[in-house]
């Protein structure tokens, strides 16, 4: 596993955002590293996050590019197995749209990185500044918390999002194929897909993923047609009080409190009421839930 470092640390100087780019706005020296590239000396990283691109804004931006030309440099590594090549950490929109618009050179930062270096940097970028979709969001997540050994918390604070928002994202992975296919072409929303998740069983989530489709359900409509299919094991014991709500909602916080915390934590909510369970097993860990619950 990788050594764990600060996620995102110097992201903004490597990308040219620094103030040695405002300097050379204003007139002032190029930064370090700043070159004219021939365009098929640079080449893009395979494994990198985004992996579609919209082509009419692809075309809008090379519109642009004709009339201005490439403001804002890319980020390349020199290719050690190719001399005099370069490998795209950040830009591959820029350099695709540039290709379109017949340019011949491209201004870029060229920063000697490792492949770690490269991955963090990739996933950052694409997921602070591009509209990936929540596929290809999971997936760059998935990449930092499973090929980088990062935590939930640690990838939320790199790309300004909750954790929350990271652990809802990554459950899409669990989807099967021809589902994250209806998410990342647009015909389901993640809010569609965390709804299914709650089926559990892969065969049962594709056919309700069609039903949904077909009736053109709302993520609402669709956690209650999952609720149907899913029947709590409880539903026909006589009860005095409602069942505890399940939700994709509700199961992502579980999962962030019980990251947070290293235990167990169960929430159970029942129309906005409800309790949270924290389970220990030693006193130890009882006299640490303590500490954390009473520190001022």
């Amino acid at each position: 596993m990788a050594e764990k470092r600060g996620l995102g640390r110097g992201l903004s100087a490597l990308l040219g955002d620094s103030e040695e780019s405002q300097t050379q706005a204003q007139g002032g020296p190029a930064p370090a590293g700043l070159r004219e590239i021939p365009i098929e000396l640079i080449h893009r990283k395979e494994d990198q996050p985004r992996f579609r691109f919209d082509e009419a804004e692809l075309e809008e931006l090379a519109a642009s590019l004709r009339r201005t030309g490439v403001l804002q440099p890319i980020l390349v590594r020199p290719l050690r197995d190719m001399d005099g090549h370069f490998q795209i950490v950040a830009g591959e929109r820029r350099w695709r749209a540039a290709q379109k618009a017949g340019l011949h050179v491209l201004p870029a930062i060229v920063r000697d990185l490792g492949d770690v270096e490269v991955m963090e940097v990739a996933i950052v970028e694409n997921v602070q500044r591009s509209d990936l979709n929540a596929i290809e969001e999971a997936l760059a997540y998935h990449q930092l918390i499973d090929g980088l050994g990062r935590t939930h918390g640690e990838v939320a604070e790199a790309v300004g999002k909750s954790r929350v928002h990271v652990a809802n994202a990554v459950r899409l992975i669990n989807l099967p194929g021809e589902v994250r296919e209806h998410i990342m072409a647009g015909r389901l929303s993640a809010g569609h897909g965390r709804a299914l998740l709650g089926a559990h069983d892969v065969m049962k989530i594709s056919a309700l993923a069609e039903q949904v489709l077909a009736q053109g359900l709302s993520v609402r409509a669709t956690e209650a047609l999952v609720r149907k299919a899913e029947p709590s094991e409880t539903a026909a014991a006589p009860k005095t009080r409602s069942a505890p709500e399940t939700s994709a909602d509700i199961t992502a916080l579980e999962n962030d409190l019980s990251e947070v915390l290293g235990l167990t934590v169960s929430v159970l909510n029942r129309d906005g009421n409800g309790e949270v369970r924290i389970s220990y097993q030693s006193l130890e860990q009882l006299d640490e839930i303590c500490r954390r619950l009473t520190r001022s």
